[in-house]
């Protein structure tokens, strides 16, 4: 079955970074785009940043541009987020996303990982 799992998340000071990692299990990896979500308490999950399938092309929300960067390695079935200049505001629970099926697309979640900024 297909499995994400995420790791990397921790407590960082403003201005840090941190590196966020989503190891993908169950399909194939290098078949389809990937995606990083997050959720602060209180707001709505949001999309932070979106990956095609051979990493060619790459999306972004508004608030992280300029800031995050996502990448994978089809090789070894990760996706990765380096978040750079973080502000307190970026403190949420990220998670990874993937979009899976053959006739029909199902949502799949990884189970996420706290990141906090604050000094």
């Amino acid at each position: 079955q297909v499995q994400l799992v995420e790791s990397g998340g921790g407590l960082v000071q403003p201005g840090g970074s941190l590196r966020l990692s989503c190891a993908a299990s169950g399909f194939t990896f290098s078949n389809y785009a990937m995606s990083w979500y997050r959720q602060a308490p209180g707001k709505e999950r949001e999309l932070v940043a979106s990956i095609t399938s051979t990493g060619a092309g790459t999306n972004y929300a508004d608030s992280v541009k300029g800031r995050f960067t996502i990448s994978r390695d089809n090789a070894k079935n990760t996706a990765f987020l380096q978040m750079n200049s973080l502000k307190p505001e970026d403190t949420a629970v990220y998670y990874c996303h993937v979009k899976v099926g053959v006739f029909r697309l199902y949502n799949y979640w990884g189970q996420g990982t706290q990141v906090t900024v604050s000094s």
